[in-house]
């Protein structure tokens, strides 16, 4: 059975699973019928982080544009530019064995591609979640639905893993940014052309 998370509850992913190092982490929505004008596109990313909460370097930010982190750790499966459809709409591997020993915190985004440009925001997104998968087993081990009514927002902080001792946290997050993806790579120190 897997655990369903409300806004600020960690839960430990590794503590009673033993051995788990690969996992699938899930991001879906669903785009309610208002009409903008056009096509919602919206993104996933995730941002590792050090100690100071902030990226190394630019490979750090794994996203549409960087499949896969050096380290082989994290591995984004593409961009879905519809969001159609049950289920997943974007999914990130993660090897947690892979991940450097520098990266203690790993970030799972969600921005609204063009989302000035085509009037849209989060408040017009419908049933987003994060989940968190075992990959050999496919168990799913946990589960946040963001039930906030998010209405200017254009980039939401769904959850983070982080190191805690020796074993891998989830905490969810649910935090939404004006901005989009430029505010998010602020925050967490990524240089944006």
């Amino acid at each position: 059975m897997p655990v369903s998370l409300k806004k600020g509850q960690k839960v430990s992913i590794t503590k009673d699973n033993p051995g788990l190092s690969k996992v699938v982490v899930g991001l879906g929505w669903d785009v309610n019928q208002f009409d903008t004008g056009g096509d919602f596109d919206l993104d996933t990313a995730a941002f590792l982080l050090t100690e100071s909460g902030k990226v190394s370097r630019s490979e750090d930010f794994v996203f549409f544009g960087n499949l896969e982190h050096p380290s082989g750790s994290v591995k984004h499966l593409g961009d879905n530019r519809t969001g159609a459809g049950d289920g997943d709409d974007e999914q990130i591997k993660i090897d947690l064995a892979k991940i450097p020993a520098e990266i203690t915190k790993i970030a799972f985004t969600v921005t609204i591609y063009e989302a000035e440009a085509r009037n849209q925001n989060f408040g017009q997104v419908n049933n987003a979640f994060i989940r968190i998968v075992n990959e050999e087993t496919e168990e799913e081990l946990l589960r946040y639905d963001l039930g906030e009514d998010f209405s200017i927002e254009t980039a939401i902080v769904f959850g983070e893993l982080y190191k805690h001792g020796n074993e891998w946290k989830f905490n969810a997050i649910g935090s939404g940014y004006q901005g989009g993806l430029a505010a998010l790579c602020g925050n967490y120190g990524v240089d944006v052309e």
